[in-house]
């Protein structure tokens, strides 16, 4: 079945939005994924990689690949990913999106300082200096700073004056600013928990809730649940029936 529309562009336009939902969700899938493989590939004996205290200990392993690949991933799809621009740099979409991407990389390419030095020459910079470790470090708080100012500042410009019938809970804005707040807590828990001792794996799993945090703020923005029925209404006040999306496939 083909949807025939008189006027071409809305068609165009119709599979450009689809467009950026697919980038939104992949970056939403990559940022949960992350700490879920590492964690779980811990625990297959095949891998012969133990549980790590941080998810950036994971460079020193066998299971780098996939932390840079990934974070490399993250980069260059927000790196590519157009939003829209804003007067405002908190609220520039482009602007901060592209700031974030190459915060990703650089958290890739610069990873924390080992505890044995000699590991530092299987990095890209082959030299045992402390202030290129506090890079890494660096990296990830602007990452992650930027990450929870896109879901609090950005995600949410397209309800700022809706009028429709009254919000729920659930709708996709209280979500974002959830989601952007809680990434501020973990990350501002991460220094405090290493400090004080607070659990065991505390950074990991810190790092892991700002990780699913940031990743489930994209996915609501990508509408990975849909749109179509109690769904659509709750989370984005929305009536839509039937899901558009498939009909453009089918």
């Amino acid at each position: 079945m083909k949807m025939k529309f008189n006027n071409e562009e809305v068609k165009i336009e119709s599979f450009d939005i689809f467009t950026y939902r697919r980038i939104r969700r992949a970056i939403g899938y990559l940022g949960i994924s992350l700490p879920i493989l590492l964690v779980g590939l811990s625990y297959i004996s095949f891998f012969k990689t133990p549980l790590q205290p941080s998810i950036s200990n994971y460079y020193y392993t066998n299971l780098r690949e996939i932390f840079t690949g990934t974070l490399a991933a993250v980069g260059l799809f927000l790196i590519r990913y157009k939003g829209h621009g804003n007067a405002s740099i908190w609220k520039n979409d482009n602007l901060l999106t592209n700031i974030a991407g190459i915060m990703a990389i650089g958290v890739a390419l610069f990873p924390m300082n080992p505890e044995d030095s000699f590991n530092k020459i299987y990095t890209l910079i082959p030299y045992a200096e402390k202030w290129l470790g506090w890079l890494h470090y660096g990296f990830a708080a602007l990452l992650f700073l930027i990450m929870a100012l896109l879901a609090i500042n950005v995600f949410t410009i397209g309800q700022e004056n809706e009028t429709r019938d009254p919000k729920s809970m659930l709708n996709e804005n209280n979500i974002y600013r959830f989601c952007g707040y809680s990434i501020i807590v973990f990350v501002i828990l991460v220094p405090i928990s290493e400090t004080f001792k607070l659990f065991r794996y505390s950074t990991l799993i810190l790092e892991a809730l700002a990780l699913f945090a940031f990743g489930s703020a994209w996915l609501i923005k990508g509408r990975a649940l849909g749109d179509s029925g109690e769904i659509g209404k709750k989370l984005y006040q929305e009536n839509n029936p039937v899901d558009t999306e498939k009909v453009f496939e089918e």
